[in-house]
């Protein structure tokens, strides 16, 4: 008697992508893609009817009702606090990828290969934790905090969520209002993480964004995908 197969909900604005990682899952006995979705909207659409048992979702969609990121994050673990998740990424930013782990338990590098996805679908359903090959060597060079360090502490998931928005284009005021939050306490969170960052100016701060890879796609405008270059052998694309 073969067992129940783990209900899987993919998310990701290249349909290239969501191809490949389908084309991965198909093989796969003990994976059923229950659904897909292209952006926030048809997400929670999709989560709203389809029962799922891990969700593999891309960390910048920046198309949806619901936005993306920490805030999507959120929202998700408050309204389906049963469904597991496995985060897409093409960040490399040792401090940015230690906030995520903290939020995310298992996290993939669109620059590894597809297979490590059902490692991580099968670690995320049992509440465990991975990290594909990339993800794993950049957190190694995250030195652990001493008590006694004078350094910066790593941002918060707030944090990260405001600086991200903001670099992404949108003020202040708009942040506090897609986010639910007061003016003051968006303006505090954005101050507090220029502080950690060593950051002064808001240019800088933008420039950040882009060289830490948290901008979404659109944003960074690095050109159209190319989708014919070779196998599907890792995720084509950036995000």
């Amino acid at each position: 008697m073969n067992p129940v197969p783990i209900r899987v909900a993919v998310a990701d604005d290249h349909p290239a992508i969501l191809f490949g990682i389908k084309h991965e899952f198909a093989a796969s006995q003990s994976i059923s893609v229950d659904g897909s979705a292209r952006d926030s909207t048809e997400l929670i659409d999709l989560l709203d009817r389809t029962p799922i048992d891990v969700l593999v979702c891309d960390y910048a969609m920046p198309s949806g009702h619901y936005g993306d990121g920490m805030a999507l994050l959120a929202l998700i673990q408050q309204r389906y606090p049963h469904v597991r998740v496995v985060m897409l990424t093409m960040i490399e930013n040792p401090a940015i990828l230690q906030t995520l782990m903290l939020e995310v338990r298992c996290i993939v590098s669109k620059s590894d290969l597809m297979n490590h996805l059902s490692l991580a679908v099968h670690a995320a359903f049992s509440n465990g934790r991975y990290a594909s090959p990339t993800i794993e060597k950049i957190l190694r060079t995250v030195k652990p905090p001493h008590r006694s360090a004078c350094g910066p502490a790593p941002l918060t998931g707030r944090e990260l969520e405001v600086v991200r928005l903001f670099v992404s284009g949108l003020t202040v005021t708009e942040i506090a209002a897609r986010l639910h939050r007061s003016k003051k306490t968006i303006s505090t969170q954005k101050n507090t993480a220029m502080r950690k960052l060593n950051i002064e100016r808001d240019v800088d701060l933008v420039r950040y964004g882009i060289e830490t890879g948290i901008l979404p796609a659109t944003s960074r405008n690095a050109g159209p995908l190319q989708y014919q270059t070779g196998p599907i052998d890792g995720f084509p694309g950036d995000s």
